[in-house]
């Protein structure tokens, strides 16, 4: 079993006897609460403010900081960075952009980061199989609701979760997660920003879920 926590933007937890966290960022900077988490594992997809400026915060004595594309083995997880764009012209509006798959208690999660266009076919085979994608939904930096529901449908994951949308007291200019969820009949909408993910009980078919925000520890 797999505990998924959303810290809010890109940044998740992902724990079982060990944690991942991704793209923290430092709360203060984007209008979020500050992540609470203390990972062995912190991946970057890219270094942006608003997805690595709380790296020392969710650092402890050992933590290992991936930021870089290229198989890591590290703890017994394995992590994957694929290279992408955080744009759709080469990098050249906004740089690049890791994809990041990491494969822990027999769940193979997809974090695609800031991703700003469509997947190639040899991105695609790069990720290989993904039972929980993790998706950037909220246009503008990124793919838009039209580009992620495309995404989604090439992966084929049994669990999707937007992130990287607006919520309350984002100060980050994105749209909100609907157009993407509008009109779908497969969304399952949590009222707590955590899920317990297990490989025997994972969907049949593809379903959308949506965690509520992470609410504020003060």
């Amino acid at each position: 079993m797999v505990i998924l926590r959303w810290l809010g933007h890109e940044c998740f937890e992902i724990k079982d006897a060990r944690t991942v966290v991704t793209d923290p960022h430092d709360g203060e900077g984007i209008g979020l609460p500050r992540p609470i988490a203390k990972a062995d594992i912190v991946t970057v997809s890219h270094g942006h403010f608003d997805h690595a400026n709380g790296v020392d915060i969710v650092s402890k004595q050992g933590t290992v900081v991936i930021k870089t594309p290229g198989e890591h083995p590290i703890k017994g997880i394995a992590v994957k960075g694929i290279a992408a764009f955080h744009d759709n012209a080469q990098g050249a509006m906004r740089g690049e952009n890791i994809i990041f798959t990491v494969k822990m208690d027999g769940i193979s999660f997809c974090h695609l980061g800031d991703l700003g266009h469509l997947l190639s076919e040899e991105q695609l085979r790069e990720i290989g199989d993904v039972d929980v994608l993790l998706i950037p939904v909220g246009g503008h930096y990124t793919i838009d609701a039209n580009e992620a529901a495309q995404i989604m449908d090439r992966i084929n994951p049994r669990i999707v979760i937007p992130m990287h949308y607006k919520i309350e007291g984002l100060t980050v200019d994105i749209a909100d997660a609907e157009p993407f969820l509008r009109d779908r009949k497969n969304v399952r909408r949590y009222s707590e920003n955590q899920v317990q993910i297990e490989k025997d009980a994972l969907p049949a078919r593809t379903e959308i879920w949506v965690l509520s925000p992470p609410k504020s520890t003060a």
